[in-house]
């Protein structure tokens, strides 16, 4: 598995991983990512100061999918890992382990922690994600804006 920058030929790619895992786990619903703007053009969204999207590419060298980082509710100090998602043929490959990864490490020296929201649907993610250190949280960080997540996890940078 390789794990590459967006490109902007990757958003339609990524965009419907996304809506499929949203779409396999109930998340396709108002208050949550289904409804981000950002999703029709994740490449210049993340192309801005203080943010990066990072994909995995399988053998064949396709989109397998990504996770993003950016400044969470104009925080210096607290960035939110978003839009982590792979298609189901990619998931327990360590492609998310690898995603992550990279995504920590961009966030290291920019940041002092990253926060996460999620559903409780996703036991695997949560589970991956306190594998990795994220703590959970009993409500979200002020600010957020998908107000429908019920998993809110943060960590220390």
């Amino acid at each position: 598995m390789d794990i590459r920058l967006l490109e902007p030929r990757d958003n339609e790619r990524m965009a419907g991983i996304i809506r499929a895992s949203l779409i396999e786990f109930g998340g396709n619903r108002s208050g949550l990512a289904w409804e981000d703007a950002s999703l029709h053009d994740l490449h210049a969204y993340y192309r801005e100061p203080g943010r990066g999207y990072w994909v995995a590419l399988d053998d064949e060298g396709e989109v397998a999918g990504g996770c993003g980082i950016a400044e969470f509710a104009g925080s210096a100090d607290v960035c939110e890992l978003q839009k982590m998602y792979l298609r189901p043929s990619a998931r327990g490959t360590g492609a998310a382990r690898l995603l992550l990864a990279e995504a920590l490490g961009f966030a290291r020296g920019r940041y002092r922690q990253c926060y996460l929201e999620t559903l409780t649907s996703m036991k695997a993610a949560e589970r991956f994600y306190e594998k990795n250190g994220f703590a959970p949280l009993r409500e979200p960080l002020a600010g957020s804006e998908h107000y429908a997540c019920d998993a809110w996890y943060i960590r220390d940078l």
